[in-house]
């Protein structure tokens, strides 16, 4: 009794039918968007320092940006398949419209993504010197540059994230899912939305420029107010930063 409800559509009036191409758009779509993308901001958000790392004694642990714009550059690839296979099945049902229009707004804001990623200014910093040896960089220094990078990516980033949710559902609503497909995402939503909470609430949230560069007030970032809502900027055992140098 259990499989054949799991098996059968969410509407039991309408089929589930659907041809090759809007099957495996879906697929495509649902593992880009509903199961990759969010998977790289909890990473993004909450690996900049990573479980029993030595902060701020090691500092700029690239795990969470190698992560993230790896399974991000994965994400467009699935995208771009996932459209090519939508434009060749158009609906023409009231579901897919507002499924079609939630689509297109996210694939305005992952171009937007994408851009902001590559004119994301230079580095700087000990770990990134010019040539001359200076320290200077769009990032180092929380340049105007910098600044308008960091609105514009997360502000994008968490909005996608959320017309994701609309597409998604809205989509395999028009398809008439199964409803084990339903439950299988609730579910994933719900698990990351649970070690979310987790992790802000333990603090894993660790400003990036700290993260990166550590707590010294000599760093320029480290005297402007943070960048992101709910991040932390932590102390190394409650000490100041001119005791943790002697260490």
């Amino acid at each position: 009794m259990i499989l054949e409800w799991l098996i059968a559509p969410l509407d039991p009036a309408r089929p589930h039918e659907v041809g090759i191409a809007l099957s495996w758009h879906a697929r495509f779509m649902v593992l880009g968007w509903g199961i990759l993308t969010p998977l790289a901001i909890i990473i993004a958000r909450y690996f900049k320092v990573l479980p029993g790392q030595d902060w701020p004694r090691e500092l700029d642990n690239k795990f969470w940006w190698r992560s993230h714009w790896m399974t991000q550059t994965l994400v467009l690839f699935l995208t771009a398949i996932g459209l090519a296979l939508i434009l060749a099945s158009p609906q023409n049902t009231g579901e897919a419209i507002v499924h079609r229009m939630l689509g297109y707004a996210i694939l305005v804001l992952a171009a937007v993504q994408a851009l902001s990623g590559l004119f994301r200014g230079s580095k700087g910093g000990p770990t990134d010197p010019r040539a001359d040896g200076s320290l200077r960089g769009d990032h180092y220094d929380m340049t105007p540059h910098r600044l308008l990078f960091e609105r514009v990516h997360k502000g994008c980033g968490y909005l996608a994230l959320a017309l994701m949710v609309g597409a998604i559902t809205t989509g395999i609503w028009t398809a008439n899912a199964p409803n084990w497909m339903w439950l299988m995402l609730l579910a994933w939503w719900a698990v990351l939305a649970a070690i979310s909470v987790y992790l802000q609430r333990q603090g894993r949230a660790v400003d990036t420029y700290q993260a990166i560069w550590g707590p010294d007030p000599a760093h320029p970032g480290n005297r402007m107010e943070q960048q992101g809502w709910g991040m932390k900027r932590p102390e190394f055992h409650g000490r100041s930063y001119e005791k943790q140098r002697e260490l």
